[in-house]
């Protein structure tokens, strides 16, 4: 079939971003005690949004509302925008293909940070265009050095995380606003804010949503619990949300994930719980680091990145022994940001075999 492609898509590696945990329990041939690498929310959606999603199923018969009206009325009232601020996809990876498909023509140049979401230089190599990547300082992306090479490559994207993944770091709103206001006229300015719900106050910025070179992307697979239902929203000026509609699949979103990311937004007590609990594993995950001479990183997130205190070879080989006594974890695949581990936050079900197996796993390597 290979003969029938583009000449660019036949250059591309076959392959996806992350190896997912149901890959490797196939090679393994059995299932992970605790699932605790793709920042999933283990403490779930809302009950509601359970008993809407389940009330639903009866319907699947029936196509989504295409034009996602409802969801739409109800992400505009809960930010304070209008409706036409509102563009919705498949979580936000779909958006981050569809902005790169928008935008982007072969060679258009681009930027993000060296060791950030992957998925984001997934679409843009899939769409022939010219990636810079800039080195994060510290633990944190860069905006200043992602300004200063979006104004020398003249680049139309740059993408940014806050708070961060893989890392868990965040800026303050203010460091945001700072970058906003000194966008290049040339270049559109990505903020993924996959885990603002999450995030500590005086994170989220306040940014216009009619501001013409912003667009901000959220999802309910964080806080409310659902990825598996892949809802992404992006915020931004009318003329931008519009253009989705030239290339989006009209009837991409499914009837039960809308329908239930309705009942979750209208959840916030449910939302406010799983706060609550992230906060509480968030501090059990750190300890467990530290009871294994291992340091836990600040996190603005349902995750904590782990630094091993040595290379990547010794980061890789933690997260090799980990997952083969049945722990699912992932790591920063890039230098120096691979000196650590990423574990996911949960149940206390799940952390009590984390705590199990994270000694093991380091007493194998002693």
């Amino acid at each position: 079939m290979s003969r029938f492609l583009t000449t660019h898509a036949a250059a591309l590696p076959a392959t996806v971003p992350f190896v997912g945990p149901e890959t490797q329990e196939r090679l393994q041939g059995t299932p992970f005690r605790a699932r605790l690498g793709a920042n999933e929310s283990l403490f779930g959606p809302s009950p509601q949004a359970i008993a809407a999603m389940q009330a639903a199923a009866a319907d699947v018969w029936k196509y989504a509302d295409p034009e996602n009206h409802d969801l739409k009325q109800a992400l505009a009232q809960h930010h304070g925008t209008r409706p036409e601020n509102i563009a919705i996809g498949g979580g936000i990876d779909g958006l981050l293909g569809l902005i790169c498909r928008l935008t982007l023509d072969p060679g258009t140049p681009v930027v993000t940070s060296l060791g950030a979401y992957p998925t984001f230089n997934f679409h843009v190599a899939g769409f022939a265009g010219d990636l810079t990547r800039v080195p994060y300082r510290g633990d944190k992306e860069d905006p200043a050095a992602l300004l200063d090479a979006a104004r020398k490559s003249g680049a139309k994207l740059i993408y940014i995380a806050n708070p961060d993944n893989p890392m868990g770091s965040v800026h303050s709103a203010p460091v945001l606003e700072e970058m906003v206001a000194n966008l290049p006229d040339h270049s559109l300015l990505l903020l993924d804010e996959a885990y603002a719900d999450l995030a500590p106050a005086g994170t989220i910025p306040q940014i216009d949503p009619d501001h013409p070179q912003v667009i901000r992307l959220r999802t309910f697979s964080k806080g409310y619990g659902m990825a598996g239902a892949r809802v992404g929203y992006a915020i931004t000026n009318p003329d931008l949300a519009r253009a989705f509609d030239k290339v989006r699949n009209h009837f991409g979103m499914g009837r039960i994930s809308q329908i239930g990311a309705l009942a979750a937004l209208k959840d916030q007590d449910w939302l406010g719980q799983v706060r609550e609990r992230i906060v509480s594993a968030r501090a059990r995950v750190s300890a467990i680091a530290r009871q294994n001479g291992l340091m836990p990183l600040p996190s603005a997130t349902n995750f904590v990145t782990v630094d091993c205190g040595r290379d990547g070879d010794f980061a890789r080989a933690v997260l090799r022994e980990t997952v083969a006594r049945g722990v699912f974890i992932r790591m920063p695949g890039v230098a120096p940001l691979d000196r650590c581990i990423r574990i996911s936050l949960g149940t206390d079900d799940a952390l009590d075999v984390l705590e199990e197996v994270l000694p093991q796993a380091l007493t194998a390597l002693a």
